[in-house]
C-alpha cells in the first residue's frame, strides 16, 4: 500500500511547485540564506516562493569573533513564532514532509 501512496504522489508531481502543492497544511523544513533554517506548517505560496508559516522554528548560526586568541566561534540559537511570512528571494532550498517509507 505504501509503494501505491509513492507513486500517486510521483504522479501528481508535474512540475516543480506542485510538490510545494502537495505539502500545504503541512509542516516542511526550509534554508533560507545566511545560515537560517526554518520548520514550519505551510499555509501559503506563490510562484516566486514567498511563504507564510505557521508554528515556525528558526534556526540561525552567529559567528562570533574573539580577537584575543584569534579565534571564531559558531553559536546556534533559535527563535520561535507563531505566523511568519517568508520572502522567496532567500529561499534556498524547501523540503516537503517526510512521508512514510515503510
Amino acid at each position: 500500500m505504501a509503494e501505491e501512496t509513492d507513486q500517486t504522489v510521483t504522479t501528481n508531481v508535474q512540475e516543480p511547485l506542485d510538490l510545494i502543492r502537495l505539502s500545504l497544511d503541512e509542516r516542511i523544513f526550509v534554508k533560507l540564506r545566511n545560515e537560517r533554517e526554518l520548520r514550519g506548517r505551510l499555509h501559503a505560496y506563490d510562484q516566486h516562493l514567498n511563504m507564510v508559516l505557521s508554528d515556525v522554528e528558526e534556526v540561525y548560526k552567529t559567528i562570533q569573533i574573539n580577537e584575543e586568541p584569534f579565534e571564531n566561534s559558531v553559536k546556534t540559537e533559535k527563535r520561535n513564532f507563531s505566523m511568519l511570512f517568508v520572502r522567496g528571494d532567500g529561499v534556498i532550498l524547501v523540503s516537503p514532509p517526510v512521508r512514510g517509507s515503510n
